[in-house]
């Protein structure tokens, strides 16, 4: 069969969007008209919008109704440097102006083109992403000249049908090695648990507050005005940022000798452990080592070891404490750890055979586990890989229903 190359602005009839006043009540309050935006892709195909606006915004001001069984697209959004959202909706619905949308001509189904879309990502980044702007956009003319190849209409829908068959089951794929991830992180949090709940068993433990086994500070931030505390740097000052990468030898900001004369700094030994006492996301309560002498700022708290043969264990004992410390946090809109909190948290000290032996169960655990999660991320490439390039086959031919679709996109990964 003959297979068109159609050029995107004549796949159907096009439409723009607008914002209507957000000061005028009338166009917003009760409305029940979907307003599509780019906060709402995401999903393949939409169930609905997070805004709605009223019949009297249509009639009063140049936004459109778009009919169901459209193709929305995104044009303008910081996440265009990197992806083109595109989603199937089903439902009539109105856009705004960071969106575009097609109503399919007869002859090409809606899931053509958005699958299409989908499978020429890379090509429509590549020609038509506008460079040189504060927020991403797409050169609209340039997108409109792309073409892609356009089967008759049976045939298009055969292949989308064969190609969501496919796709469904490494979706499936891909939900199931997430889920293996989350487990494996369960294990060694239930792991660090268990071994916890035996030091606090075993007979000759001690209970010690870390602020006795240690000196625990923190440090500051230097006059950010002041450059000769910054500029030409080359003592390392770690933030709570710098936490995620668990043992920190590649510090990211410097600051001066000056800075360490003039200012409450002080050199923290490499060696110590370092736990965020606030930061965003999942940063509160993480704790790291210091592979290197440096100074850190107000958010991290400094442990330094009385007993340098304690910090692997302390380390354990922070890790299996994390959710912990987060709930010790209070305060605020975003709570936050102090210093007191901190020199506070209770360390069960069994001897040193014991805290040996509990140790290298944990390093066990680990080394499995790591492993483990290796080769899941390994299985999770190559499905991202399988994925771009049963796209691929999908519109350039080799798609055929047949059990060699697979082997025929497997052929194409890396192509």
């Amino acid at each position: 069969m003959t297979w068109q190359r159609v050029p995107l602005k004549d796949v159907g009839t096009w439409y723009g969007g607008a914002t209507p006043s957000k000061s005028n009540a009338t166009f917003w309050t009760g409305g029940t008209i979907p307003w599509l935006s780019p906060k709402d892709m995401g999903p393949e195909v939409l169930t609905e919008t997070l805004d709605h606006i009223t019949p009297a915004a249509v009639g009063g001001s140049s936004v459109k109704l778009v009919p169901g069984g459209s193709v929305a697209v995104v044009v303008r959004s910081g996440i265009i440097e990197r992806t083109i959202p595109v989603s199937l909706v089903p439902f009539d619905t109105t856009l705004n102006q960071d969106m575009k949308a097609v109503e399919p001509r007869p002859d090409i189904d809606p899931r053509w083109i958005a699958w299409s879309l989908r499978a020429f990502e890379r090509e429509l980044l590549r020609e038509t992403r506008k460079t040189g702007t504060t927020v991403a956009s797409i050169e609209w003319p340039r997108f409109q000249a792309f073409e892609i190849p356009v089967p008759p209409i049976d045939e298009q829908r055969r292949i989308v049908d064969l190609l969501e068959d496919h796709l469904s089951r490494l979706d499936a794929a891909s939900r199931a090695i997430a889920e293996s991830l989350v487990r494996l992180k369960a294990l060694r949090d239930s792991a660090l648990l268990s071994v916890v709940a035996d030091a606090q068993r075993h007979g000759q433990s001690e209970t010690h507050s870390l602020g006795e086994l240690a000196r625990v500070s923190s440090g500051m931030t230097p006059l950010r005005g002041n450059k000769a505390f910054y500029d030409g740097g080359t003592i390392p000052w770690i933030t709570s940022g710098d936490l995620h990468q668990g043992l920190i030898t590649k510090p990211t900001q410097f600051v001066t000798q000056r800075a360490l004369d003039e200012t409450s700094l002080k050199i923290v030994p490499a060696g110590s452990l370092l736990v965020a006492m606030y930061g965003e996301g999942k940063t509160r309560g993480t704790a790291a080592e210091l592979g290197l002498d440096a100074t850190t700022n107000q958010a991290c708290a400094a442990i330094t070891f009385h007993e340098p043969d304690l910090r692997a264990w302390v380390r354990l004992i922070l890790d299996a404490n994390y959710t912990g410390l987060r709930r010790l946090a209070a305060g605020g809109v975003q709570p936050n750890l102090n210093l007191s909190l901190i020199k506070a948290i209770e360390v069960p000290v069994p001897p040193a055979e014991t805290r040996r032996m509990l140790i290298s169960r944990i390093t066990r655990i680990d080394e499995g586990r790591e492993r483990m999660k290796e080769e899941l991320l390994s299985a999770h490439r190559r499905g991202t890989s399988l994925r771009r390039s049963l796209l691929k086959a999908a519109f350039s031919g080799p798609l055929t229903g047949a059990e060699s679709d697979l082997s025929a996109a497997e052929e194409m990964i890396g192509a």
